[in-house]
Parts: C-alpha cells; structure tokens; sequence
C-alpha cells in the first residue's frame, strides 16, 4: 500500500508510463546505503518513468561513474557517499547522500550543483526516510519542465518535435547552453544522457553554493 507522501506524487505526475521490476539482488545490495524509504518505494514500484518521461526514478549502479566525474574535485567528495537517485527529460540528477539523504540537484544543463548546508547535515534513520518522502511529496512536474527564451515550457513540445525517450536518453541542447547555447527548441536533440552528460562535465567545471561554507563544520558539527 502506497503511503500519503507517494499518494500526493502519483496524484501530481500520474501513474509510471514505463516500469522496471527491481531486482531483490539490488534492493539488498543498496539496504543500509540508501534510505529503507526509499528501498520501499522501489519494492512496490519498480524504476519508472512518469509524465511520458518528464521524471524519472532510476537504478543508481547506472549512474555510479557519471557522478563520480561530476562531483570530482568538488568539497562533496569528503562529505558523503552520494548515488543517483531520480533524473529529469533534461539532464538534471537527484542525488542522495548516504549519510545526508535526498540533499543534491546536479542541474547539468547549466553546468550548477544545487544544495542546501542544512540538508548537508548528517541525518538519523528517520529524517534519511524523511528526506526521501519530503522530495517525492514535494516536487510538480514545472520544476522539471524548463522554460525557453520566451518562458515558454520545453517538454511537451520536445517530445512532439523529437519523439518520446528511452530510459538511457534525455533531451540536450546542441549548442551547450555553457558554450552559448540558447535554451530554444530547435537547438533540442535526443541523445545518450551518459554521453552528453559526460561532455557536458567536460566542457566547464560546475559552479558550487559553497565558497562561504566551512565544510568541516558539516562533517563534524
């Protein structure tokens, strides 16, 4: 039986729109990494896309290399033990520490890593499950629907003009909108997020919110 927090999600995105059944291997893999909530959810859910791939939950093994190239070098190497979580049509990855819980947005798109100090605390069994029901409750289909020049939604449209993705696909601006790309739709293409997201990492060094913030303190409050 789905709880009130999932409730309010499938009310909000519908039903998933693709499903993959998890393997009891990884939900035993990933116990005591991940947050039981979330564990949980995978159990009864499966992987899925939801809003014709608008979001999407995701198996983190997929994403292990990507994120390591995305945060290498960065203040959260030290922090925590940081896996993909959940990804959107455009790129962006949600990323739960184990330690932290649901505490990062990589928005790839324009090169930003996305987190708040009072998320990056270390948190008990209860607020790690917390974090997990709070995101799923939390989010709406906008915050992943990004806006063109005009603030205009891309989605929908994307998926008319390019056809609907696949789970290993995402839609990339070409030109990178941190070369001087514009967030338009016919600069959209469909490809590889492993790929692009690579290239992407490649091309600038993301920007962090943490050149006031005394690491340290974080780790050994």
């Amino acid at each position: 039986m789905r709880d009130e927090d999932f409730e309010i999600f499938i009310d909000t995105f519908g039903e998933a729109t693709q499903r993959v059944e998890v393997p009891t291997s990884s939900i035993e893999k990933w116990r005591g990494k991940l947050p039981d909530q979330l564990l949980k959810y995978w159990q009864q859910e499966g992987w899925c896309a939801y809003a014709n791939g608008l979001f999407w939950t995701v198996d983190p093994d997929e994403y292990e290399d990507l994120l390591d190239e995305w945060l290498e070098n960065t203040q959260l190497e030290q922090l925590d033990a940081f896996h993909v979580i959940a990804r959107s049509a455009f790129g962006n990855l949600y990323v739960c520490g184990e330690k932290t819980g649901e505490s990062i947005t990589i928005a790839s798109q324009i090169n930003k890593i996305f987190a708040l100090p009072k998320e990056l605390k270390t948190k008990d069994k209860k607020n790690l499950d917390l974090s997990i029901r709070s995101f799923f409750s939390f989010i709406e289909p906008k915050d992943f629907n990004p806006l063109d020049e005009s603030g205009q939604p891309l989605f929908e449209r994307a998926m008319v003009a390019l056809g609907s993705l696949a789970s290993d696909e995402m839609y990339g601006f070409e030109p990178a909108i941190v070369l001087g790309g514009k967030m338009l739709l016919e600069n959209l293409a469909r490809v590889k997020l492993e790929v692009h997201l690579t290239i992407l990492r490649q091309l600038a060094t993301p920007s962090l919110p943490f050149d006031h913030i005394d690491i340290d303190k974080l780790m050994y409050p």
